[in-house]
């Protein structure tokens, strides 16, 4: 069973009907979670995805110069 880490609600995702990078919501608290892997299930709040492309945008961005 996989729970939300915001309000531990039991979110009912099957390994076999997701994929990687997929974004989940939670019914209850309605926070998003991105797929990091299917085996075993591993969730990443989607703020916190959004937070490291941007991170690496901006390490890409400086070595530009």
């Amino acid at each position: 069973m996989i729970y939300c880490p915001e309000c531990e609600t039991n979110l009912d995702i099957d390994e076999e009907e997701v994929d990687e990078g997929e974004i989940v919501s939670c019914p209850e608290c309605g926070s998003d979670f991105e797929i990091v892997t299917v085996n075993p299930i591993e969730l990443k709040p989607v703020e916190e995805a959004i937070l490291d492309e941007e991170e690496l945008e901006e390490m890409g961005d400086g070595d530009d110069s």
